[in-house]
């Protein structure tokens, strides 16, 4: 789903609906379509509309795990190269003990995982993004109270917009706009 480069004055099409559930339908009647590059707004998480999208849940969870196990690998590691590289002899300690090294390799499984989750999650949804070309459509603010939205880009394989507009009214939208590139306000 990614978003078209602005070689193009049409960034895509955009149509609105007043149910949840018509947004859902309209979804996965756009996947049927054939279109691949889109994306759906609402005002709060609707059932089903993340597998209607085609969205990849097992992302930040994989990237969690990676996070983890490399903070567990590097305390563990920087301590164990620590006590090899400048052995310190104290009362006929060993110079490994792995029980000592737990305490730091938890808390830098935990650190690092947490923060690839995080970075994980902006980096997957494209975000700081402090401007997007959909905020110029005059009624998108109601995306956040009582609207619901679907977007068909115009990078799509499918995309043309005369075709695209055509297919939209067969979904019967409260109304259809066209969203242009813009420039991000300095």
């Amino acid at each position: 789903m990614r978003e078209p480069r602005p070689s193009t004055d049409i960034f895509g099409l955009m149509a609105e609906f007043d149910s949840p559930e018509r947004l859902v339908e309209c979804v996965w009647a756009a996947r049927r379509g054939g279109f691949r590059a889109f994306d759906a707004y609402s005002p709060f998480p609707v059932e089903g509309l993340t597998e209607a999208i085609g969205f990849d849940e097992n992302t930040v969870p994989w990237l969690t795990l990676m996070g983890g196990v490399a903070g567990a690998a590097s305390g563990y590691g920087l301590q164990l190269w620590t006590n090899y590289a400048y052995p310190i002899e104290i009362g006929g300690r060993p110079i490994y003990a792995w029980q000592s090294f737990m305490l730091i390799t938890f808390e830098l499984t935990v650190l690092f995982a947490v923060l690839f989750a995080i970075f994980g999650m902006l980096l997957l949804n494209r975000l700081p993004r402090l401007h997007h070309p959909v905020f110029d459509v005059a009624d998108f603010h109601l995306a956040s109270s009582d609207k619901f939205f679907l977007v068909l880009f115009s990078n799509d394989a499918r995309f043309h917009p005369d075709r695209t507009r055509r297919f939209l009214e067969g979904l019967d939208p409260v109304r259809i706009d066209i969203v242009e590139h813009t420039e991000e306000p300095e």
